[in-house]
């Protein structure tokens, strides 16, 4: 059995120097590739840099919500030479946050778009963070062109909103939040969500899965986050590792 965790920042302060140690935990639970994610210059490059030291690390770039108010034709420029680079596998992560508001909405909105637009220029997919703001981020994507994928990342929306975003090119990670007792409507999304939509994730080091939750998370735990979801779901744990890991092959182009 083996596992993909597909948003990780393996690049964040608390693994910097124990990458390999991380990486070696993972292994032992069968997760044998994981995506480290950018979002904003010092983690792009941060990713970047460890794609290209591990055989098992893919990267992926992008200017999230809380930086959208720095992002200008020398960011896009940049981003287009790093996503040309081998490893890197999607632009991400980005999208909305309209709970902590680091950037204006309307810059928010616009450079979102223009980052999606970017990715079908180039033939990639992207790798979606929209927290409280479903009704922008659906109406971005709807008028988007998804030829090459998107994936909404730690999806955390309600099964009317999954319905919605299925009518679009798009794929749904689950992170440990699918493990929470209390997140009643995300199990309601999980058990709804077709097996050949469905990715996982750790976006360590947050949103730790049961049962280590309290304590800092790492890409190993995407282990527990599938299994949470093939309880969900009463599936094999395998079965959710297979189909979980070829949909991750296949939004991302990892063969």
């Amino acid at each position: 059995m083996e596992l993909i965790d597909n948003h990780t920042h393996l690049q964040d302060e608390p693994f910097r120097g124990q990458e390999e140690f991380y990486l070696e935990r993972a292994q032992k639970l069968g997760v044998t590739r994981l995506i480290c994610v950018g979002q904003d210059p010092d983690f792009n490059r941060r990713a970047i840099d460890l794609s290209q030291r591990f055989d098992n690390v893919y990267a992926m770039v992008g200017y999230c919500p809380d930086v959208a108010k720095d992002y200008d034709q020398q960011a896009e420029d940049q981003l287009i030479e790093q996503l040309q680079i081998p490893g890197v596998v999607a632009l991400g992560e980005i999208g909305l946050d309209y709970y902590w508001d680091e950037s204006p909405r309307d810059q928010q909105r616009k450079v979102f778009a223009r980052q999606v637009e970017l990715a079908h220029e180039l033939k990639l997919p992207v790798d979606i963070h929209t927290r409280d703001a479903f009704t922008d981020c659906y109406e971005i994507l709807r008028r988007s062109n998804l030829e090459y994928g998107a994936v909404l990342h730690s999806f955390n929306g309600n099964v009317e909103w999954l319905n919605k975003f299925l009518d679009l090119n798009v794929y749904f990670s689950y992170s440990g939040v699918a493990s929470f007792t209390k997140a009643v409507e995300v199990h309601e999304a999980v058990k709804q969500t077709p097996l050949d939509r469905l990715l996982v994730e750790t976006d360590a080091p947050y949103l730790t899965p049961k049962p280590y939750r309290g304590k800092q998370n790492e890409p190993a735990n995407v282990y527990y986050v599938a299994r949470a979801i093939a309880e969900i779901k009463d599936l094999p744990l395998a079965e959710v590792a297979q189909a979980t890991y070829m949909n991750t092959e296949r939004v991302y182009g990892l063969n």
